[in-house]
């Protein structure tokens, strides 16, 4: 197991040489495929995650710092542990279905196209983040802070929206299944 950092590695030309990694900083590093390794502690800045396969792997207390997380099937990685912190993030199209992140943190993400059909988000920090075309279907976003997002569309009617606060700003991200007229 390494406890060191890692500087400007394209680990799609050189793959990671151990199963696990524990408080490890990864700066400016490229990724195509992390399945199965374990990271627990771990920070990455910088680096490109993009379309890369996370198949069970495991994510625990790890922190993403300007990383690009474009696509990527958090649904496939392992649930023990899970708890990822985002700031200034894409995690466009990326998909967290079904997954229970009710300890992660996403600030001042870009979340376009990113699917949360039937993800437990509750009491998780989000703040400053681009829904743009966002799937929440059966999600539990109880006690979520949504104030400071923009271009969200959920749907009360089908998502667990109990205690979950927004402003009046984006008040018609809630209600945009209505024919009404928000000014």
């Amino acid at each position: 197991m390494y406890k060191h950092e890692f500087n400007n590695i394209d680990f799609s030309e050189q793959k990671l040489s151990d199963n696990e990694y524990e408080n490890c900083t990864f700066n400016n590093c490229v990724f195509n495929s992390i399945k199965g390794i374990t990271f627990n502690d771990c920070e990455f800045l910088n680096c490109n995650f993009s379309n890369a396969n996370i198949d069970l792997c495991i994510l625990n207390e790890c922190h993403f710092t300007d990383c690009k997380l474009i696509g990527l099937n958090f649904n496939r990685i392992k649930d023990f542990g899970f708890c990822i912190t985002a700031k200034n993030c894409n995690l466009s199209y990326a998909s967290f279905e079904r997954k229970k992140m009710n300890k992660s943190s996403f600030n001042d993400c870009l979340m376009k196209g990113v699917n949360f059909t039937q993800t437990d988000l509750s009491s998780s920090k989000i703040i400053n983040c681009d829904f743009s075309e966002a799937v929440f279907e059966q999600t539990n976003i109880e006690s979520v802070d949504f104030t400071t997002n923009i271009n969200f569309l959920i749907d009360p009617k089908v998502n667990n929206v109990k205690r979950t606060k927004f402003s009046r700003h984006n008040l018609s991200g809630l209600l945009y299944r209505y024919p009404i007229i928000i000014e």
